[in-house]
């Protein structure tokens, strides 16, 4: 196990290497002049980066002062983010590259054509003769009038050397053989009067001004699109999430708990970057609904009771007819599970480790999270069902979907999860997918439906692309009269 853990390790640095160097490459190598600032600069960005990232992760983990954790987690998880839309635009851009480049090619090729007709004196649409330049110039001159053409034309002819005019002097039969004989067109060259006066011809020199300025505008493009997602998912991280509602009909619920309405909200994290007042957020947001009975489906905190206490305790505000009832996630084992149970116990929410309680109509039943296993504090079915009463209706929270079969075995009618965060950065509910029955939404199992919600908070980067975060108020409904 542990050679398997070090291989995957490798493969990841290796992957995050190779993905920095192609950053750098087409972002920083391919629009910047070698030995500019602008290249050192990007150069030391790319690099330095990711090791905020790594700080960012190591300073939760080993238990680093919550300021010096905050410190390295903004800018190091921000930059995760930016760095996968960064290559998602940069490969898009691939695509892009030769295309313009060709449509840049074919434009200068027409310029090309077109700039020596345009060039030469008296060479128009109608051949005619420009303000500077004799009419007579066009053409050439009579047999008869050798001589004078000699001495006034000081550019050769019809590709003739400069002594061309005296051996016609000297010789009158090449006089009358020359004026017989057709003449080659002139050049443009020829009437296009010094060498510096003649505009530059596009040409293969060009080419890399072609090449530079594709690279800047396809990294251009590809650093505002990647810039502007992950802005606008952080945006919808720290606005705090929005209510969702859904209708759950089930069979065996009493009419007289039709239209129960739970508030399920998952995966708040808070951190080093959310904290206090992310929490007064959805505290707010909840007791804007109303709800009969509030759910928190755990991955509630990043971090210990000692760091982040302070920023739970808004949870004291939750105001329902039934009360709040909490379940652990594997981010509380990551961070005291046995602590944070008596903290939000202390908040006044009531914990539901493998338990189960009756709740107007129905059961509600809650297990502990998986990760709880390797502390023998997993999630025990036959402690929270096994004695119930089966003829009525039982709602389930279990912080993962990956318990569906359990739920299915013990007769669950209604499970309520979380931690997928519907994939929480596009297209990461791909990779969520492989992993989870149900990344978001309600879905059926056999007789048990599972409900998913995509959560509250954020872990890692403050961003969310393609799944926004949400609280769910599910209200039950009775399928008998």
């Amino acid at each position: 196990m542990v050679v398997v853990f070090v291989l995957v390790g490798l493969v990841a640095l290796a992957l995050l290497v190779g993905v920095h160097r192609y950053v750098w490459r087409r972002l920083v190598g391919d629009t910047t002049a070698e030995g500019s600032r602008a290249r050192r600069a990007g150069t030391v960005a790319v690099w330095v980066l990711p090791l905020l990232s790594v700080g960012a992760f190591a300073g939760t983990r080993a238990g680093l002062p919550l300021p010096v954790q905050r410190a390295f987690a903004w800018p190091g998880y921000l930059w995760l983010a930016v760095l996968l839309y960064l290559t998602l635009a940069l490969l898009v851009g691939e695509a892009v590259r030769p295309l313009l480049r060709w449509a840049l090619a074919r434009r200068a090729s027409r310029a090309a054509a077109e700039s020596p007709a345009a060039a030469a004196p008296g060479a128009g649409a109608t051949g005619a003769a420009t303000d500077t330049e004799p009419a007579t110039a066009a053409t050439p001159a009579p047999a008869t009038a050798v001589g004078t053409v000699a001495t006034t034309a000081p550019q050769p002819e019809g590709g003739r050397r400069p002594g061309a005019a005296l051996e016609t002097l000297a010789d009158p039969g090449a006089a009358s053989e020359a004026a017989e004989k057709p003449q080659a067109p002139a050049k443009p060259e020829a009437a296009a009067g010094p060498e510096t006066s003649r505009p530059p011809v596009p040409s293969a020199v060009a080419d890399p001004s072609r090449r530079l300025f594709v690279a800047r505008a396809v990294g251009g493009a590809a650093a505002l699109a990647g810039l502007g997602t992950v802005g606008y998912g952080t945006y919808g991280v720290m606005r705090g999430p929005r209510v969702k509602r859904i209708t759950v009909p089930l069979a065996k619920l009493p009419r007289a708990a039709h239209g129960f309405r739970i508030a399920v909200v998952s995966d708040i994290h808070l951190g080093p970057i959310l904290g206090r007042a992310h929490t007064r957020r959805i505290v707010d947001t909840i007791n804007s609904t109303s709800p009969d009975l509030v759910a928190v489906v755990g991955d509630l905190v990043d971090g210990t009771v000692a760091d982040l206490g302070t920023a739970a305790e808004p949870l004291a505000g939750l105001e329902s007819r039934h009360g709040s009832y909490f379940v652990t996630g594997n981010h509380e084992y990551f961070s005291g599970a046995a602590e944070w149970v008596d903290h939000v116990r202390e908040l006044g929410l009531h914990p539901l480790e493998n338990a189960r309680v009756e709740i107007a109509g129905f059961d509600l039943a809650g297990v502990n999270d998986v990760a709880g296993e390797s502390e023998g504090q997993g999630p025990d079915f036959v402690a929270a069902l096994g004695d119930r009463d089966r003829a009525r209706t039982s709602v389930l929270l279990a912080h993962q979907p990956i318990v569906i079969d359990d739920a299915v075995a013990h007769g669950v009618d209604l499970q309520l999860s979380g931690h997928t965060h519907g994939g929480q950065l596009w297209p990461g509910n791909y990779l969520a997918e492989l992993a989870n029955p149900t990344v978001a939404g309600l879905e059926r199992y056999g007789d048990t439906q599972l409900y998913v919600s995509r959560g509250a908070g954020a872990w890692g980067p403050p961003v969310r692309v393609g799944a926004p975060s949400d609280i769910t108020v599910v209200e039950l409904a009775a399928m008998r009269a």
